[in-house]
């Protein structure tokens, strides 16, 4: 018994050097070795995030952002620790940091795709299939509208940015994905005639979320709950956008036959 622990102390002595050398800027005793430029010490601190040793290359470069303040490096520095949340998956927290570069360097020259990279983090942390049961759809819109609000808001203060197309699919997916939560919410409500709950969801997609697929079949359902609840002039409006805004639509005789029925 005494032999196998002695073994095993012996074992972990030899493999802790082993593991202290595995990047060239931690010393044999675990010390991170810093260099004597913020040069050094931040590219330092990159090669060892393209190594996956976060914790090496956070302690390189918050000593760069902390020891040298003033040099170009500090904010490199801060940017790369924000990606490296990122890459770890930590969504909300690179979120949280990419948002805080760019109110500290709203001119630095990455602080456009520091702000894009606020809305991927939001986008990255939503998830991307609905589940059955309606407390999740309610967990996952919570998310999702983080991730619309951070595109809109981003579109809206750098028109012309160089990641419009990428922002723009962001709000596409995931406008269409909140419409699609309320439209199931809509239709739970809808086949058990609680015609009041479902008009609200579905007036949800037609104000915020105008444009998706979801939006004339939207407008049709809306106008059979009004029907139902016996409001003839709130069916006919929304009869009447159904036709303004999609007068290709398939569904289009539906829409006209219900109108007609209004106005007799």
């Amino acid at each position: 018994m005494v032999r196998s622990r002695m073994r095993a102390r012996l074992l972990a002595l030899a493999v802790l050097p082993l593991l202290a050398c595995a990047t060239s800027h931690v010393s044999a005793t675990g010390e991170v070795k810093y260099g004597q430029t913020p040069e050094e010490d931040y590219q330092a601190g990159l090669e060892e995030i393209g190594l996956s040793e976060w914790g090496v290359a956070q302690k390189l470069l918050e000593h760069v952002r902390t020891k040298y303040p003033f040099s170009k490096y500090a904010a490199l520095a801060e940017l790369r620790l924000a990606d490296a949340k990122f890459k770890q998956e930590r969504y909300l927290e690179a979120a949280e940091a990419y948002e805080g570069f760019v109110k500290l360097h709203p001119t630095h020259e990455e602080a456009d795709t520091a702000a894009f990279r606020v809305v991927l983090s939001h986008f990255k942390n939503s998830p991307t299939d609905f589940f059955v049961l309606p407390s999740s759809i309610e967990k996952d819109q919570k998310e999702l509208k983080a991730s619309a609000e951070s595109a809109k808001a981003f579109l809206k203060a750098r028109p012309g940015t160089k990641h419009q197309a990428e922002a723009e699919q962001i709000l596409e997916e995931t406008q269409g994905r909140l419409a699609a939560h309320e439209w199931y919410v809509a239709e739970f409500y809808y086949k058990r005639a609680h015609w009041a709950g479902a008009a609200g969801r579905l007036e949800t997609i037609v104000k915020e979320y105008p444009g998706t697929r979801r939006e004339p079949e939207a407008l049709l359902l809306l106008a059979r709950c009004y029907l139902a609840q016996q409001e003839g002039f709130r069916a006919q409006q929304a009869l009447q956008k159904f036709l303004a805004r999609h007068p290709e639509d398939a569904r289009r005789p539906e829409a006209e036959a219900l109108l007609a029925g209004l106005r007799r």
